[in-house]
């Protein structure tokens, strides 16, 4: 499988004395599913970043479908922006406005500032809206206002209003850091159905070990800024878990139940 996504000696310096990535070095596949694990601190969040520019990495190169992120100039870098839809771990959703509004806001990055503005859709995107709540279960709660859902419901609107983009990778930072068990399955289930169905790539930032083992095609363990483990998640062991983890290993090797000897 051709790769959509190539990270090539990414590093990322803040100030003088703070290297958040060190050398980051991976690919990702047309429709895989992808896991970035690692302690709080680590860099996954701003790996993240760095793939759409949100920040700017210090040296290397991003290769998104053939084309160095990194060079891009505004316009250029809007209109990849749009093939890589982003989901946040605190939602960034507008309470006030409705669920089907929260998510048409996926469609701002091709329309003129004055339409989006305005507010200005066309009757397709609606349907085209409609069709994406109602797959992720929002049917019945289109015209509720942002405030008024649960955590799970805030975050199947984001969800919805990346997949409004109709982008080709999704960038999933922490999505189900702020969730409850059964919320957190729905979003990470919804998740692999989009990756497999729907053919769309899947990176995703998490914290939890045992659900990176049950969702993912593979893993990357990130530690310090460097990329430790990068595999298939039947391949990690405990010692894995130590390196990517340090002093917290031991707590997370007991919540995956020790799936696998070292």
């Amino acid at each position: 499988m051709a790769a959509l996504l190539e990270v090539n000696h990414v590093s990322k310096q803040f100030g003088k004395d703070t290297k958040a990535l060190k050398d980051v070095h991976f690919s990702v596949a047309e429709g895989e599913f992808v896991s970035i694990i690692g302690p709080s601190g680590a860099g996954k969040s701003t790996l993240l970043r760095c793939i759409n520019r949100m920040v700017d990495a210090t040296s290397g190169e991003i290769i998104f479908d053939n084309r160095n992120v990194l060079d891009l100039k505004k316009k250029e870098l809007k209109t990849i922006r749009t093939k890589i839809g982003m989901v946040f771990q605190h939602y960034n959703l507008v309470n006030r406005l409705s669920v089907i509004e929260n998510a048409l806001h996926g469609k701002l990055g091709n329309k003129s500032a004055l339409a989006g503005v305005l507010g200005l859709y066309s009757i397709d995107e609606k349907e085209e809206a409609m069709k994406i709540l109602n797959a992720l279960g929002l049917a019945d709660l289109i015209y509720k206002r942002a405030d008024q859902l649960s955590g799970g419901q805030k975050q199947r609107v984001g969800i919805a209003r990346a997949l409004l983009q109709n982008p080709r990778m999704l960038l999933c930072d922490e999505p189900i850091a702020s969730l409850d068990p059964g919320s957190a399955k729905v979003i990470m289930d919804h998740l692999k159905n989009i990756s497999t169905n729907w053919g769309i790539t899947i990176l995703v930032n998490l914290h939890q070990v045992d659900v990176a083992l049950k969702y993912s095609d593979r893993i990357i363990g990130i530690n310090n800024g460097q990329v430790v483990y990068n595999g298939s998640p039947k391949n990690l062991t405990k010692d894995d878990i130590q390196l990517i983890y340090g002093s917290e290993a031991e707590d997370l090797i007991f919540d995956v139940g020790g799936i696998h000897a070292s």
